[in-house]
């Protein structure tokens, strides 16, 4: 394969909100092809269509469009193997598995439900494999033990029935796996798959295997949940008469839990208070609504640096890398075996970190909008003044309004423990003389405020600390917030000698 055009595809299924785990495999398969510089499609692999979901699909879309994962084949915009939905594709599939009967491998089965539940509680109490396969397709209704002409006519009155492969018996199957290695499995382990059914739709096994030829994929990278099912598809390729043509697979470790073991769930981000789908999700069925990485605060780019680092590392130090970067650095050798445990506190760091990168400006024209809805409305040049002050202190854009608030509103309310450790008998003539020097001081600057209070507290002998943390409750009403002069100057002389005021009296008065 290697001398083959990389393609490589992500194939969601439709069923309900993208978990991050499938944009992880989405963004590791964009990587690889990037960096190999070959092509990402897109399919979507809606066959079931009992577990079908109103609005998923372009769920998956819009997401992967806000991860900045670009497909260059797929749903709105066709290439040369479209169609890319399973659903639009079902005509193709019934030739393969008529071609897999007709060679021996795969054959009809019409058992009914009842059947089968019958044969399966029938070897439990045996003890045994409860599965279809190579012991127990020999006592059920197929068309391995029906004649031809029985087949037919059950075929010709409409009864139901599935197609399933006929699992060799007692033969190793050996495949690599470009993370795992060399993989063994014995058939005997195996049962016989359904691959297609009565009502003319494949399952996933048949149609992702007749897809990956058609469309010529040449890597499959998929989660780890896909291990199990790669000998039937390793054997589904060498029937087909494809295995010159097989991909080479390999498989992603697991999303963990960030306590304990087992894989990321919605229940452990509802439990633990994170997101665990890129975009906020309303079930259309239940109506509850799934927060989201994007309607959370994170930055795409943030969030996509940190799911790069859920399984991969670049065998460096260095942790932050744009998609450019990420694209340059990837390779599968360097993707773990095992799980790896979600962080949410890491989750967060990554957002400051790229918080911490943006230009003022920037995060200032998104702090805008949240002082905009609060009906608070100040020039530009002031809010990206605060932003530069506050930004270093929080993770997410939303976080400065707890950081920033006194900048706009003035203290209601003053902090009980440091109010009765600092403020003391003679605060309030301290601060009075303060606001003398303060009425008369031109201009009114970092420089010259630093100035001035540095000469009061040499000339009347006042300790730093006893000054500024009262200068500080009295402006801010806690013992919090950026340097006092850049507070001060962004306040303006006026509202600062109010606030002072005002402090004195509702504290004193206490």
């Amino acid at each position: 394969m290697t001398d083959k055009k990389v393609r490589v595809r992500f194939a969601p299924s439709p069923t309900g909100p993208l978990h991050i785990g499938g944009v992880r495999t989405a963004l590791y398969n964009y990587l690889f092809a990037r960096k190999q510089g070959g092509d990402f499609l897109l399919r979507i692999e809606d066959t079931d269509q009992k577990r079908f979901v109103h609005g998923a699909e372009e769920y998956i879309m819009e997401s992967l469009r806000w991860c900045g994962i670009q497909w260059d084949e797929g749903p709105g915009k066709d290439g040369p193997y479209a169609p890319y939905r399973q659903s639009e594709r079902k005509e193709l599939y019934r030739q393969y598995a008529v071609q897999l009967i007709d060679s021996g491998h795969a054959y009809y089965a019409f058992d009914t439900a009842e059947e089968l539940e019958e044969m399966r509680k029938r070897i439990e109490a045996e003890k045994g494999n409860a599965q279809y396969d190579a012991t127990t397709r020999g006592s059920m209704k197929n068309s391995l033990t029906l004649n031809n002409v029985e087949t037919v006519a059950m075929l010709e009155s409409g009864a139901p029935y599935v197609v399933r492969f006929k699992m060799p018996a007692n033969e190793d199957v050996v495949m690599q796996d470009q993370i795992r290695g060399t993989v063994k499995v014995n058939t005997s382990l195996l049962d016989d798959k359904v691959l297609f059914k009565s009502d003319g739709m494949p399952t996933y096994h048949l149609a992702n295997v007749v897809d990956d030829y058609l469309m010529e994929i040449s890597h499959v990278i998929r989660g780890e949940e896909w291990l199990p099912s790669l000998p039937l598809h390793v054997l589904l390729y060498k029937s087909l008469g494809w295995e010159s043509s097989m991909p080479e697979f390999a498989h992603l470790p697991l999303l963990l839990k960030p306590d304990g073991n087992g894989k990321l769930s919605k229940r452990d981000g509802d439990r633990l208070g994170f997101p665990v789908f890129p975009l906020m999700w309303n079930d259309p069925n239940s109506g509850e609504i799934s927060s989201g990485y994007r309607e959370s605060g994170y930055f795409a780019d943030a969030f996509v640096n940190m799911l790069a680092f859920l399984g991969w590392n670049p065998g460096t130090d260095k942790e932050i890398f744009s998609m450019d970067e990420l694209i340059e650095a990837f390779s599968l050798e360097r993707v773990g075996k095992s799980g790896s445990k979600f962080d949410p506190a890491k989750a967060r760091w990554f957002n400051h970190q790229y918080l911490l990168k943006r230009e003022d400006k920037e995060v200032a024209a998104l702090f805008n909008l949240i002082l905009k809805d609060r009906g608070i409305h100040e020039p530009m040049e002031k809010v990206t003044k605060i932003v530069s002050l506050v930004k270093d202190r929080v993770s997410f854009v939303h976080e400065m309004w707890d950081q920033a608030v006194f900048f706009f509103i003035a203290p209601r309310e003053y902090d009980d423990k440091l109010v009765k450790k600092k403020w003391k008998d003679d605060t309030p003539d301290i601060l009075w003389q303060v606001t003398d020097v303060l009425k008369n001081l031109e201009p009114f600057t970092v420089q010259s405020i630093d100035k001035a209070l540095h000469d009061y507290m040499e000339e009347r002998e006042v300790g730093a600390g006893k000054l500024m943390i009262a200068l500080r409750l009295s402006l801010v009403g806690a013992g919090m917030g950026p340097d006092l002069k850049e507070i001060m100057v962004l306040l303006g002389k006026e509202e600062v000698i109010a606030r002072i005021e005002k402090a004195i009296d509702v504290i004193g008065n206490k």
